[in-house]
């Protein structure tokens, strides 16, 4: 089965490629703006988005390779009118996000009213709890929701079925109306070019032979009469990876991996993307063999235990050809490069990830020969000890 390899990190505050944050405080604070002023080079994509030629990544319909950057508004269709809508939607546009989670159906468990109604009172079915009786109102509600993120540039991770909250209802209705149901869904949105297929959300009870069929049965659904769009899955907390149910592998397109943190907030998104973007971040493999990083890397966590708030593994990836390293380092520590990886001279920088500056490191460029020793220049300006090394061959 051919799919992407492209990792995304989920989280209840958000979902992203790498990295994840809660939503904003005031968005028109000077600290906002200048964050939001500083997202370079954003192009809008031509949704929808594809798989790459080598499956690790997603492409546009221009071929140009497509970075999650993302926020998770699980309760947008539920609760949000058109205007304030319009207003988020624009606001994180500002900070070059680009993907928002969204969930079709949502209700108490995600933030909207008990019996899913939206706030002005439309319910998704015209009988409740018939999955059978789609409710043209409501469904004309998503559609005006897809709308706005396309005017925005804004692709929507579109939860068909959110487990938390949903799934004994649709286990109430029955497999073959679910997959009715997921073929009222394909049918309806097949040309609609600016969102991914999802399904689950914290999906605990996927293992349960019962439950799993509930899901599937919607995706399948989907897929038959919706060929083209791509699907992914959000399985259980506190970590997991869409693969890890194996009944999926015909489904799933986008391989995305779980982890639960909450990180700071949108303003980082920028500070990520700019860090990112202007770089060949597709092209990165890996060092898992510390080829490049050889020394100082520290232990990983066992799978499944520890926080990532104690974790002090770093991470390091490369491009093929040499140009580029990025490697993230948690805690101040000397490290030691093999700068034979890089394919010429090297300008050396630390990347502040707190507030999206870089620092030249002293005596760079380095030629690239031999190993070399590389420490942060002091605490981060937060006050913390992570860093981002960044080489770049001349």
């Amino acid at each position: 089965m051919i799919r992407t390899g492209q990792f995304f990190r989920y989280g209840c505050s958000g979902i992203v490629l790498e990295i994840i944050g809660a939503l904003a405080g005031d968005p028109c604070s000077a600290g906002d703006r200048a964050a939001a002023e500083a997202v370079t080079n954003y192009k809008v994509p031509v949704y929808p988005v594809q798989k790459s030629a080598n499956n690790r990544y997603l492409i546009d319909q221009n071929n140009m390779p497509f970075m999650i950057v993302g926020d998770s508004p699980h309760s947008l269709i539920g609760r949000m009118s058109k205007s304030d809508a319009q207003f988020y939607m624009a606001n994180r546009q500002r900070y070059g996000i680009n993907t928002l989670w969204v969930e079709l159906l949502c209700n108490n468990k995600t933030a909207c009213n008990e019996d899913g109604t939206t706030f002005d009172g439309i319910a998704p079915f015209t009988t409740p709890g018939d999955i059978s009786t789609p409710n043209p109102a409501y469904f004309h509600r998503v559609d005006d929701m897809l709308q706005l993120a396309a005017a925005h540039g804004i692709m929507l991770l579109l939860d068909a079925l959110e487990t938390t909250g949903w799934l004994a209802t649709f286990k109430a209705n029955g497999p073959e109306k679910a997959a009715a149901f997921g073929r009222f869904l394909g049918d309806r949105y097949k040309d609609v070019p600016n969102f991914v297929w999802m399904y689950g959300n914290d999906f605990q009870t996927w293992a349960d032979a019962i439950d799993d069929a509930a899901v599937l049965a919607v995706a399948r659904g989907i897929k038959d009469a919706d060929p083209h769009h791509i699907h992914t899955t959000e399985l259980n907390y506190l970590s997991s990876g869409s693969l890890d149910d194996g009944r999926w592998d015909h489904i799933v397109d986008l391989d995305g991996a779980y982890s639960y943190y909450d990180t700071p907030g949108v303003i980082q998104f920028s500070y990520m993307k700019n860090l990112f973007a202007p770089r060949r971040w597709y092209e990165l493999v890996p060092d898992q063999a510390h080829a490049v990083v050889t020394d100082g890397y520290g232990k990983p966590a066992s799978l499944g235990t520890g926080s990532i708030t104690t974790d002090t593994y770093l991470t390091a990836a490369r491009t093929s050809d040499g140009a580029l390293v990025i490697a993230y380092m948690p805690t101040i520590r000397m490290i030691s490069v093999d700068m034979s990886t890089l394919s010429a001279g090297v300008k050396a920088r630390w990347y502040d990830p707190t507030i999206g500056k870089f620092i030249d490191v002293s005596g760079s460029p380095f030629p690239n020969t031999g190993t070399r020793v590389f420490k942060p220049p002091s605490k981060n300006h937060d006050g913390d000890g992570d860093w981002v090394l960044v080489l770049e061959a001349e």
